[in-house]
C-alpha cells in the first residue's frame, strides 16, 4: 500500500493497551509511521485517535485538547494502583456518605488543581518508568502537577459507587482524581471503570471499532476512515496563498498575511492552504507585525 496520511478515530476495547491498537492499525494499513494521541490504560475504553504518516506531526495538538471521561468510582477501598488492578492499601466505612457529601467534594476538584500522579504510571524519574519502580517495590515522592479540571459532574450515585463525567485538560489522571476524592471523604476510593468519550474533535459519533477497521482494510477502503491532517486544527484561523508563495513558506521565510495577532503568542497558529484547498503549513507569528512564519510544513 502506498503511503497515506490522516487520523483514524479508534475506539479502544477493554483489555487492550494503546500500543495494541497502534500495532493493529500498522498491520491492517501496512504503514510504518503511526502513533496514538494520548494513552489509555488497558482497563479503560474509549476514544484513541491514531495518527498516520504526516498526521503524526499534529498529535501534540490532539493531546493538548480537552478530554471528556465517564468514570465509575468505588468508595471504601483505596488501592496502590488507584484502580481495580492493585492491592488494597486502605479500607474505610462508606455507608454514611450521602449524595450531598459527594457533590460537595466534587466541587473542590474543579478548576486549576494540583494533582500527584500515581506511582503506577508511564511517567519517568531519572529515565525509569514509575510503574517499573512501583512493581519493584520502590515508591518515590512525586511532585504535584498543575492540571485543569473544567468540570466534574455527578451522573448517578448508589453508595458505595457513583458515576461522574469529567472534562479536563492534558495531564490529569482520573485514577488520581478517584483516589483523591476518597481521601477527601475519609473512606478511601479507587477507579472502577473509565471510558474516554471525547478527545478534542474526536468522539464516539465519529469513532471506529476494531471490527470496522478490519472490514474497511480488507475491502481496500481504509482512506474513507481517515480524517484529514488539519481536522484537529480547525479552531485556528485560516488563509490561502498562491502557489508561487509556497517556496517561501517551505524555506522558512516569513510572509505577510495581513492578519492581526490576537492572544497569547505561544498559542496562536494560522492554517495555510493553497488556492486548490491543500493544507500547506501551520504558521506562527514572526517578530515583525503582520508577518507569519512556518511552524510546520506538510509536503504536497
Amino acid at each position: 500500500m502506498s503511503e497515506i496520511s490522516g487520523i483514524i478515530n479508534m475506539i479502544k476495547p477493554l483489555g487492550w493497551t494503546s500500543m495494541d491498537v497502534v500495532r493493529l492499525v500498522k498491520k491492517q494499513t501496512r504503514q510504518k509511521k503511526i502513533g496514538h494521541a494520548g494513552t489509555l490504560d488497558p482497563q479503560a475504553t474509549g476514544i484513541l485517535p491514531i495518527c498516520i504518516g504526516q498526521a503524526t506531526r499534529v498529535m501534540e495538538y490532539i493531546i493538548d485538547s480537552p478530554k471528556t471521561y465517564r468514570a465509575k468510582v468505588f468508595l471504601g477501598e483505596a488501592t496502590d494502583t488507584y484502580d481495580t488492578q492493585g492491592e488494597v492499601t486502605f479500607s474505610g466505612d462508606a455507608s454514611w456518605i450521602s449524595k450531598e457529601d459527594i457533590l460537595k467534594q466534587l466541587q473542590s476538584f474543579e478548576g486549576s488543581i494540583y494533582q500527584v500522579p500515581p506511582m503506577y504510571s508511564a511517567l519517568k524519574k531519572e529515565g525509569k518508568r514509575l510503574y517499573n519502580l512501583a512493581r519493584a517495590g520502590t515508591e518515590i515522592e512525586r511532585e504535584p502537577r498543575l492540571v485543569e479540571c473544567y468540570k466534574v459532574e455527578l451522573e448517578s450515585c448508589s453508595v458505595p459507587e457513583f458515576d461522574i463525567e469529567i472534562v479536563c485538560g492534558k495531564g490529569l489522571y482520573v485514577r488520581s482524581l478517584a483516589h483523591d476524592i476518597g481521601e477527601s471523604l475519609g473512606c478511601g476510593a479507587h477507579l472502577k471503570e473509565l471510558d474516554r468519550t471525547s478527545s478534542g474533535p474526536f468522539n464516539y459519533g465519529n469513532g471506529v471499532t476494531i471490527d470496522q477497521l478490519e472490514k474497511y482494510c480488507n475491502n481496500g477502503d481504509i482512506e474513507s476512515l481517515l480524517f484529514p491532517i488539519d481536522f484537529p486544527l480547525l479552531q485556528y484561523k485560516a488563509g490561502m496563498v498562491q502557489k508561487e508563495k509556497w517556496k517561501a513558506v517551505e524555506m522558512g521565510q516569513g510572509i505577510y498575511m495581513g492578519f492581526p495577532l490576537d492572544g497569547d503568542e505561544d498559542r496562536v497558529f494560522y492554517r495555510l492552504y493553497s488556492t486548490e484547498g491543500d493544507f500547506i503549513a501551520l504558521l506562527k507569528p514572526d517578530n515583525t507585525r503582520g508577518k507569519w512564519r512556518a511552524h510546520k510544513v506538510f509536503r504536497q
